[in-house]
């Protein structure tokens, strides 16, 4: 059964090309690449239910025409990048909090004919590193585009896959620098393990195991996960 929960008008976004993520708070939040207060995109969030809040209207200094979604780093913040706009109008990196309050990262072309990159696409990605990982379609040394990092100070994390299950179930974690690890914990409970490299280690959801954050405990430092593992029925 389909139920329509926003129509946009244009004032609040229009061309929604990029799909939802849902933040930890539990809303869903997007992109559109035009329309809003200056025709040149917005940032929304829209409730399960249908309650809808426009958090930002880009103005072109600040970005213009969001071809890509948004992605929540490990701070609660969401990241994203505009293709257009900014500074040397070929494009932004950009941090939102959930209640709208947005900070420009960085200006694309900012460096010598551009060898960093004009014109990101892609949205970004967090590594298990902690850094933000994304693409633009043209510029670096041949004009053929780029593969960039962005360093913003996270701390690595390991990420569990799937993010849910049930007693028993297999779990991969991945991380960086995970050899000689000594113990996995769901949420406090002890889990047998396999470490199958330096980035990837197998286990199981372990009886007793409650809702919560995986933890991974090497010789030199403890890793959580960057979102709650919820142990189901």
């Amino acid at each position: 059964m389909l139920t329509t929960l926003h129509s946009f008008d244009g004032t609040d976004g229009y061309n929604v090309v990029a799909g939802l993520i849902q933040g930890t708070d539990g809303s869903l939040y997007g992109t559109t690449q035009l329309g809003g207060a200056y025709s040149n995109g917005t940032i929304f969030k829209i409730t399960k239910g249908g309650v809808f809040t426009t958090l930002h209207s880009f103005n072109n200094s600040d970005g213009s025409n969001v071809y890509a979604g948004l992605t929540q780093a490990t701070d609660g913040n969401l990241y994203g990048a505009t293709y257009y706009g900014g500074t040397n109008n070929e494009g932004t990196i950009f941090r939102i909090t959930a209640a709208g309050a947005l900070t420009t990262l960085y200006n694309f072309c900012a460096q010598t004919n551009c060898n960093d990159g004009e014109w990101p696409s892609g949205g970004l990605m967090q590594a298990t590193n902690g850094k933000l990982y994304g693409t633009t379609v043209y510029g670096g040394v041949d004009n053929y585009g780029t593969v960039f990092s962005l360093t913003e100070g996270f701390g690595p994390f390991v990420e569990t896959r799937p993010t849910s299950g049930k007693v028993g179930d297999s779990v991969i974690v991945l991380g960086s620098n995970l050899a000689g690890t000594t113990a996995v914990t769901f949420n406090g409970t002890p889990a047998t393990f396999k470490v199958v490299s330096k980035s990837e280690i197998r286990t199981t959801v372990p009886i007793g195991a409650t809702t919560g954050k995986v933890r991974v405990t090497t010789p030199k430092k403890t890793f959580s996960s960057n979102v709650v593992f919820r142990v189901t029925k």
